[in-house]
């Protein structure tokens, strides 16, 4: 028998295309697979069968799914994992560049789950299955802090301090070109690129508000070093803030980085990941009720790569 899913667009919600909210909400299919669901009449828009994936979705709809798979379920596995804060309700990782935060569409191993489930063992089940004890999320190729969450009360707890923008969170970031401001405020709503759904953009489908603080920490020749201050946490958003700025993150090729580097006269290729790291992070624990705060230093290769700056980098 097929699995039925059910899911409730909410007022955020109003107005997106169908395929996109799915895709989101169920993200071990990609988006071609849904787009089948629909054709194939296995999609229910309360009473009614969804024959199309660009149908907008209303506040208050339920949206009912037979899926003919299930689920990916993640699984243990020993893999090196750098617990920076762990107690009886979370535990705080300093996740890896390269490492993705919970498997999905194409990813059913070395993800941080995984490597949760072998060192923590319990984890909230409020994620679901493939990603159990998942409150927020770093992308692949950005290293730093993450907070998880080991029973569901702590769960719910943390998740509503991200949605009402409660947590404080400080990114260290690489750019290209001179940020002409020392400080400043980028206010640019972030969707869905119609062409690319792996990417996001400045408008796009259904964009949203999204805000982001900055400070200058550090100028080279061709080159800021930056702290970032999401006051949203819009998918991808400080590297597509930076780089609507003209400003991409270095190493970042999926939003206009260059693949080789000018230093000292030479061409050297880009960083095998992007230069961004999420180095503070401070929220209310769940249990304490108080502030907790924990940071994490810049990784070698990324502190490496600032060496490679030489003097004649320098402005």
């Amino acid at each position: 028998m097929p699995e039925v899913r059910e899911y409730l667009a909410e007022a955020d919600d109003a107005g997106e295309r169908l395929d996109i909210f799915l895709t989101r909400q169920m993200p071990d299919w990609s988006r071609s697979q849904v787009l089948r669901l629909i054709r194939s009449g296995l999609v229910s828009v309360g009473a009614r069968l969804a024959r199309k994936g660009g149908e907008e979705v209303q506040a208050g709809d339920i949206i009912s799914v037979r899926a003919e798979r299930e689920e990916l379920t993640a699984t243990p596995e020993a893999l090196p994992l750098c617990i920076v804060y762990e107690d009886e309700d979370l535990v705080v990782v300093n996740k890896p560049a390269g490492m993705a935060v919970h498997v999905g569409a194409g990813v059913k191993s070395g993800t941080l789950v995984n490597a949760l489930l072998h060192h923590v063992k319990t984890l909230s089940a409020a994620g679901g299955a493939g990603r159990p004890g998942i409150v927020h999320r770093l992308d692949k190729m950005t290293s730093g802090l993450v907070v998880v969450a080991k029973n569901d009360a702590a769960h719910r707890q943390l998740a509503e301090q991200f949605k009402s923008r409660a947590v404080r969170k400080t990114y260290a970031l690489l750019v290209h070109g001179q940020v002409s401001s020392a400080q400043g405020k980028i206010c640019k709503p972030v969707g869905r690129d119609p062409f690319r759904r792996t990417r996001m953009r400045v408008g796009g489908l259904r964009a949203r508000e999204a805000v982001t603080r900055y400070e200058v920490i550090r100028r080279f020749r061709g080159f800021t070093l930056l702290e970032a201050h999401p006051e949203t946490g819009r998918t991808h958003q400080i590297r597509v803030h930076f780089a609507a700025l003209g400003h991409p993150i270095v190493g970042d090729t999926t939003y206009g980085a260059p693949g080789k580097l000018h230093l000292g006269g030479g061409e050297v290729a880009t960083l095998s990941r992007t230069f961004l790291h999420a180095g503070f992070l401070e929220f209310q624990h769940p249990r304490m009720r108080r502030a907790v705060s924990f940071s994490a230093p810049l990784p070698p290769e990324l502190e490496e790569f600032l060496a490679s700056l030489s003097e004649r980098a320098r402005p």
